[in-house]
């Protein structure tokens, strides 16, 4: 086991900590890695690692160097009318992507996935962690169903931020949410 007290260099120590998060969740998945393997990895005191991030989803975020914390999109979609949630994931979902610095590691992972067994692994765990496994106990909704809205928002990703499939990639995101909001609500109440 690691020292406790806190290593020399905050960057590099936080920097090796995310390398061996990254290694391990690629390698283990997100149930295999855990934070006594990732900091036994990094060569720290498990603690260090709840200093810096606060917790395993915060971890795992901040591998992917994903700028959202899973457990926002969560609530923001959970908090509210239950008829109306498909919109609130449709517009999280757009404020995340139309945001060129929180869509640029999206679009890293997104481009990997179809080549990279690794990047495929860790966007089906993000998909798991953000949606499918919190968002559907939230609403009651089936894994089976919460997987149709992930091949919806993977959808309307690619055709608008990779592809720029026009008029989809130009189109304003209220008729983006006018369009696809309806059907994740469909999944949701099905």
């Amino acid at each position: 086991m690691a020292k406790a007290g806190r290593r020399p260099g905050q960057t590099e120590t936080r920097e090796q900590i995310l390398a061996s998060a990254r290694a391990l969740f690629a390698e283990q998945g997100y149930e295999g890695a855990t934070i006594r393997g990732i900091a036994a990895d990094a060569g720290v005191n498990p603690a260090l690692i709840h200093h810096f991030f606060g917790s395993k989803d915060k971890v795992f975020a901040a591998s992917l160097a994903i700028p959202v914390d899973p457990s926002v999109i969560v609530s923001t979609v959970a908090t509210g009318p239950r008829d109306a949630a498909g919109e609130r994931l449709v517009r999280i979902f757009l404020t995340i992507w139309g945001n060129p610095d929180a869509r640029r590691p999206f679009l890293a992972l997104l481009r990997s996935v179809t080549s990279n067994e690794a990047a495929a692994r860790m966007m089906r765990q993000f998909l798991r962690l953000a949606i499918i496994d919190r968002i559907g106990p939230e609403l009651g909704v089936s894994e089976l169903r919460m997987t149709a809205v992930g091949t919806q928002l993977m959808g309307l990703a690619m055709m608008r931020y990779i592809l720029q499939v026009e008029p989809m990639a130009s189109a304003d995101d209220e008729e983006i949410v006018a369009m696809i909001a309806p059907v994740i609500q469909h999944h949701f109440d099905a």
